[in-house]
């Protein structure tokens, strides 16, 4: 079924937004986490301008030693606590320079050292910077895999460690963004368009 499932989603055509796109070109680690330290509680609309002038200050952890805090605010608001986002950003960039030889360390358990990032944007970082198998489950992955029944779960946390289990490896790149995509335009928390749904027959909502 889930072979189905996400071929339905890859062939469906659902436009994905300008911050999805970016995200799916930048196979660079360090721009993958910045950028998804930006998005966290924050819309796409929202995000991907902010990105596009943050990335114009730097896109390497050594470039962000020379820009202040006030400078990074003000290119990146009005993301969701802007302030608090230039710091961890300009942070972890020292941190990156000065203990990591300014790359991102490659491992989960490495990456979630650093202050606020969690599981989610170390998995994403994993998948789409370095191109390695890793589930990042946010609240689209969380919600609409519940909703198909696929896994029973009370938090992402959760999620990750059932779908871990259950989705097989050749699906793990692929499958935030699909869902995602699937979340933000059909599957979403209100009023979900399942007249509109390619995968509407295996879910076990309308079963």
């Amino acid at each position: 079924m889930i072979d189905k499932i996400v071929e339905n989603l890859k062939n469906d055509n659902t436009p994905r937004t300008e911050f999805v796109q970016l995200m799916e070109e930048y196979k660079d680690p360090f721009l993958v986490l910045i950028s998804c330290i930006l998005s966290l509680r924050t819309n796409d609309k929202t995000t991907y301008p902010a990105t596009l002038r943050m990335l114009k200050l730097g896109t390497k952890p050594e470039d962000f030693l020379n820009v202040t805090q006030e400078e990074l605010e003000k290119a990146i608001y009005p993301v969701g606590f802007y302030k608090n986002k230039a710091k961890q950003i300009l942070d972890i960039s020292k941190e990156l320079v000065e203990k990591y030889n300014s790359q991102v360390p490659e491992s989960i358990e490495e990456m979630t050292k650093f202050k606020g990032v969690g599981r989610k944007t170390a998995n994403l970082v994993m998948a789409k910077g370095f191109g390695k198998p890793a589930i990042c489950v946010d609240v689209h992955v969380h919600r609409i895999c519940n909703r198909w029944g696929y896994v029973k779960t009370k938090e992402p946390d959760e999620t990750e460690i059932a779908l871990r289990k259950k989705l097989p490896t050749k699906h793990w790149l692929d499958f935030n963004t699909l869902l995602v995509t699937h979340g933000q335009n059909i599957c979403k928390p209100l009023n979900p368009k399942c007249e509109q749904c390619s995968i509407s027959q295996y879910c076990k909502k309308l079963i």
